[in-house]
């Protein structure tokens, strides 16, 4: 009886023990990836999210595009996602991290992007780590993480007295921004409307104002930045706000 309680005792440890590896693993999505944009990843500016120069921005070559399921019309712009290539013979054994910054069309070469595929078209630098370039395509593991930024958020501010452009970026925490609002130094908060990307917009006057922003990321925290800009700001420049 006592040899008895004893395996009943060992199975459920054993059994609490799968169950919480599966937790662990839980996160883990499957997926596949290709890459893009050359060996310097100069390709991979000028993308949907509108990140003109993901270089210049911070984002640097670890980057991806996403197919339309991940890419969600945008709302994806500034998430980061751990990869790591499984079950390939190409595959290397690197984690690494890279910032959705771009979409992978419907119709792209091999069809790896169409609908209701999960894909990442990953920059030519960022797939080089995970796996061998040969390849061209392999199966991965995916999930959604936090983001680590250096500095405040970014505004860049863009477009003419009555139709303000803002693009948002280098966004910590979950990174994928869903609402912006901006107030000037005469009004009250004023809620923008999303343009395409990362590009937030509203037909407001506020020239000669002080500008602030709050910032509000699909995790559900939002981040205030006073007085961003001074009242003497022009269009085209950026200004660092407040960080996750």
């Amino acid at each position: 009886m006592a040899a008895a309680v004893l395996v009943v005792q060992l199975l459920s440890v054993a059994f609490g023990l799968l169950l919480a590896f599966h937790r662990v693993d839980a996160g883990w999505g499957n997926a596949h990836a290709t890459y893009y944009g050359g060996s310097e990843a100069q390709g991979t500016n000028n993308g949907a999210c509108g990140y003109a120069n993901v270089f210049a921005l911070g984002y640097g070559t670890m980057t991806t595009a996403l197919s339309a399921p991940l890419f969600n019309g945008g709302k994806a712009c500034g998430a980061c996602y751990q990869v790591k290539c499984s079950g390939d013979k190409a595959c290397r054994t690197n984690v690494i991290t890279v910032t959705a910054t771009n979409l992978c069309p419907q119709g792209s070469y091999g069809g790896w992007c169409d609908s209701p595929k999960v894909h990442f078209d990953l920059s030519q630098p960022a797939f080089n780590q995970i796996a061998n370039l040969v390849a061209g395509h392999v199966t991965l593991l995916y999930q959604k993480v936090t983001c680590y930024r250096k500095g405040g958020i970014r505004f860049y501010i863009q477009g003419h007295t009555y139709f303000i452009q803002v693009w948002v970026y280098n966004v910590a925490g979950a990174g994928d921004v869903r609402a912006v609002s901006i107030k000037g130094s005469r009004t009250n908060w004023i809620t923008m409307t999303n343009g395409w990307g990362q590009n937030w917009q509203t037909g407001q006057v506020l020239d000669g104002q002080a500008l602030s922003f709050i910032v509000k990321t699909s995790d559900g925290r939002s981040v205030t930045s006073n007085n961003v800009a001074g009242s003497g700001w022009r269009y085209g420049q950026t200004f660092e706000g407040a960080q996750f």
